[in-house]
């Protein structure tokens, strides 16, 4: 990613651009998925493993650059958590007043006690610290906490972070050792749905962090939580890989996209299942574009998030292989990529408004999320 500074005002006046924000009500649009990370420059938490700053680890080392070039932080020592932050509340500036953003943190992977793992977690971000971020910049930033339902402060810790306005949990249970199926969990749906409070929890395979085997992740062990009645987001809508046919005794391998499917089209879960919509743009979870548009049966369920800073990383969005598919008009391509070098939140929105098929793109209400995580609207 070039990471352009300086921000050129005709950006805002571009025919898509307008476009995308036309019939939308800017204060009602979140961003439901934003990741935060850093090293702990200034004693705040946060936490890389140290391997992967190794380039012996070369798979880890490549990845981790990509993610601080896709966020154009300055890696430099004392300064990435810094520059992590401003980056992101100079692109969310940029939008109009009233959007913002779910800062999401991520809790360590713990072993069957409950205790932390850190040589196997790949990163860990405190509720605590994206909390903070959302309490000094209310305007632009919301934020999930992250708890991992076998700690032993798991309950406490949910009282806390409702109290103190988190908005869901987020989980991503192959890389934090979760079974989500596992009955080890009921106290903790049980609050989550006295809470009202939804978990955002990733479903699928995962590429970008290792972790415990992608059968945690395996969209059919969300139905505990659903008949717990606690309202679940399927992160990326499980647009990669594939998984058992639960439903089988001889549970045959099939897309965990489908599994997904078949959740959204269980009746039973109409009131409490979502998915959100982020990374579906990337080259190898675009082929589920056109069968999200096509069903507009479940539009009122969707929700957008950016899963920022990932599509800052370029080559993992290919927009002409977009086009090639039909879902993106060639000729948005090259401002497009322009405006990924200049503000990753918006190219990501912009794009997501773009995506259409026979001339059918998202509804509003996909965009406009805030009311799915207000317990007030």
């Amino acid at each position: 990613n070039a990471c352009n500074t300086e921000w050129p005002a005709h950006l805002h006046e571009h025919a898509l651009v307008l476009a995308a924000w036309r019939g939308l009500d800017a204060a009602k649009v979140w961003d439901v998925h934003c990741h935060v990370f850093g090293r702990g420059d200034s004693d705040n938490g946060l936490w890389f493993n140290p391997r992967m700053e190794h380039m012996w680890r070369t798979v880890e080392y490549v990845q981790r650059q990509f993610y601080i070039n896709a966020a154009c932080a300055h890696d430099a020592p004392g300064m990435l958590d810094a520059s992590f932050v401003d980056k992101l509340v100079s692109q969310s500036d940029a939008m109009p007043s009233g959007f913002r953003v779910m800062l999401l943190a991520f809790d360590w992977a713990r072993d069957e006690a409950g205790a932390p793992l850190q040589e196997r977690s790949t990163f860990h971000v405190p509720d605590d610290y994206v909390a903070g971020l959302a309490q000094r910049h209310p305007a632009r930033f919301e934020w999930a906490a992250s708890i991992h339902p076998y700690d032993p402060r798991a309950l406490e810790r949910l009282d806390i972070a409702a109290e103190r306005g988190a908005r869901a949990i987020k989980w991503l249970p192959s890389a934090q050792g979760i079974d989500p199926a596992s009955p080890r969990c009921d106290r903790f749906y049980a609050k989550l749905a006295k809470l009202r409070m939804p978990i955002i929890t990733h479903a699928g395979d995962e590429r970008a962090v290792s972790g415990f085997g992608e059968h945690l992740s395996n969209p059919l062990k969300l139905r505990r939580a659903l008949d717990a009645g606690v309202r679940v987001v399927v992160a990326h809508c499980a647009s990669l890989g594939v998984g058992h046919d639960l439903d089988r005794h001889d549970a045959p391998m099939v897309s965990n996209f489908e599994l997904f499917a078949r959740l959204m089209d269980d009746a039973r879960y109409r009131a409490n299942l979502a998915g959100d919509i982020s990374a579906i743009t990337q080259g190898n979870r675009m082929s589920v574009i056109p069968t999200l548009l096509a069903r507009h049966d479940w539009h009122d369920r969707l929700l957008n998030g950016s899963d920022y800073p990932l599509p800052g990383v370029v080559p993992l969005i290919p927009l002409h292989a977009l086009a090639d598919k039909g879902v993106l008009e060639s000729a948005a391509i090259p401002f497009l990529a322009m405006l990924r070098e200049h503000n990753v939140l918006l190219f990501d929105f912009v794009l997501k408004r773009a995506l259409a098929k026979n001339g059918v793109g998202f509804p509003p209400s996909v965009f406009e999320t805030r009311g799915y995580f207000s317990r007030t609207d």
